[in-house]
């Protein structure tokens, strides 16, 4: 609208201008013409006495000012070449000096000229033809006949002109703005809806559709994007089916190999080799499990069956739990894990403790898979206002800054060679949010990636849910 008003506003002001320059021109032009008719023909009149005698010629001056009917318009003036006014047709101007360049051009180029200026007694707008009076004899100018007039009545009608096409102009642009907001009530608005919309669909909130008000280009849009939405709810519904039955079908033969691997490790009998082997199937099945785990996550969350079984809770006794339980892993990939533990009261949160020991392990093994290069994990915990703060760094490489902003999507790996399915920070994320907190992930200074947990002190959760509820 901006864009468009300005360029109309521009236009009308260049056509304004123009049209005042124009009529400006026009109106002055009309005067002067008409002013240097009246004076040619009086001098080709006054020609015949000049021949004469000097007083014949003043003479005649005189009865030709007594006759001059538009006095009340014109002055006439017989002005003698050294400037001086000898007859006026208004008595206050005679014997004045006139010092215009009309005057001047007339007596040094002996030709009529006019000039248009100031008035130098009254400051008046004004406009004089001078005409020069020869003497036929010998050619010499004898006298200046000058007509002046005022310009006040010219000056009044070309400003009705300017203001009239002023009018114009901004009637021109008033309806410019109407049909610009009207323009923007049928396209504007409708399209920032339909953005609005399918910014929600670009969120996850899949087979939501608009409301089709327009049977135009808009309504064809609506419909394209309806259908999308819907095609992706059934996809994603498909690809959520598909996940769940997979996963459940892998649960149980997973569960019984790490029954038996579990079994077979403490057998006396197996040889270093041996002992290995089923070493090594157990922690693959381990693997497989928890990732198995986090898909049945995914697609309880997805379809809303996630549960959280909230009580009050110290988050920092949790949190420790999972550093003792996941410290003789690290050990085993030689890794050090550094624990800074709050050093005041730690004030107690609503909060699901099995949830929030997943958050911790899952975020304390992303950090092992990137911390080999750094050996070293630090564990820190901060109670601040009404908030407890949980941070998780590795000094590994850390994350592209290209990548940071979408490694919390699901699915999402980026240029990682790490094995997984790309969903643990997903669930993590998600859980957090059920408990009303953020987590934030950031390259933090001197290399590594630093994982912060927000939980909130206090009962509340997220949509209101009570504690000791399921969410």
């Amino acid at each position: 609208m901006f864009n468009s008003v300005l360029a109309v506003v521009i236009i009308v002001l260049v056509g304004v201008s123009a049209f005042s320059i124009s009529i400006a021109n026009y109106y002055n032009e009309t005067v002067r013409t008409g002013l240097e008719t009246k004076a040619r023909t009086a001098s080709d009149f006054f020609a015949n006495y000049i021949t004469n005698t000097y007083a014949n010629y003043y003479d005649s001056a005189y009865r030709y000012i007594e006759s001059f009917a538009d006095v009340n318009l014109i002055e006439l003036q017989f002005v003698s070449t050294e400037g001086r006014v000898q007859i006026s047709s208004n008595s206050i101007t005679s014997g004045t000096t006139v010092e215009t360049p009309d005057l001047v051009s007339a007596v040094a180029n002996g030709r009529i000229s006019s000039w248009a200026g100031s008035s130098p007694t009254t400051g008046e707008r004004i406009m004089a033809v001078s005409t020069p009076m020869l003497h036929t004899a010998d050619g010499q100018i004898v006298g200046v006949m000058r007509y002046v007039t005022s310009m006040r009545l010219v000056d009044a009608e070309i400003f009705k002109n300017i203001l009239s096409a002023v009018g114009l102009g901004i009637a021109a642009v008033a309806l410019v703005i109407f049909t610009n907001m009207f323009f923007i009530r049928s396209v504007v608005y409708p399209m920032k809806e339909i953005t609005t919309t399918a910014r929600r669909i670009a969120d996850g909130s899949y087979g939501i559709q608009i409301t089709r008000k327009y049977r135009d280009e808009i309504g064809e849009m609506v419909d394209a994007i309806n259908e999308m939405s819907i095609k992706i709810s059934q996809s994603e519904k498909t690809q959520t089916e598909f996940i769940s039955s997979v996963s459940h079908e892998l649960r149980t033969p997973l569960t019984a190999i790490a029954g038996w691997g579990e079994t077979l490790i403490y057998d006396e009998k197996l040889s270093g080799e041996e002992r290995k082997g089923v070493a090594i199937i157990l922690k693959e099945a381990r693997r497989l499990t928890k990732m198995v785990e986090e898909l049945l996550d995914f697609t309880r969350m997805q379809d809303g069956r996630f549960t959280l079984n909230m009580e009050e809770i110290d988050v920092s006794a949790e949190l420790e739990d999972s550093i003792f339980t996941y410290r003789e892993i690290l050990k085993q990939e030689e890794l050090e894990l550094e624990y800074e533990p709050y050093d005041g009261d730690m004030p107690l949160i609503n909060g699901d403790p099995a949830r929030l020991r997943q958050v911790f392990l899952n975020i304390l093994d992303n950090a092992a898979k990137y911390a080999r290069s750094g050996k070293k994990i630090v564990v820190s915990i901060q109670a601040k206002d009404s908030w407890v703060s949980i941070c998780i760094r590795d000094f590994g490489p850390g994350v592209p800054e290209d990548e940071l902003e979408n490694i919390k999507l699901k699915f999402y790996k980026g240029s990682s060679k790490e094995r997984g399915s790309g969903i643990g920070l997903a669930v993590c994320d998600e859980i957090v949010r059920y408990h009303g907190g953020t987590l934030t992930l950031s390259n933090a200074k001197g290399g590594g990636l630093l994982a912060e947990i927000r939980l909130p002190v206090g009962t509340e959760i997220l949509d209101g849910g009570e504690s000791g509820t399921n969410v």
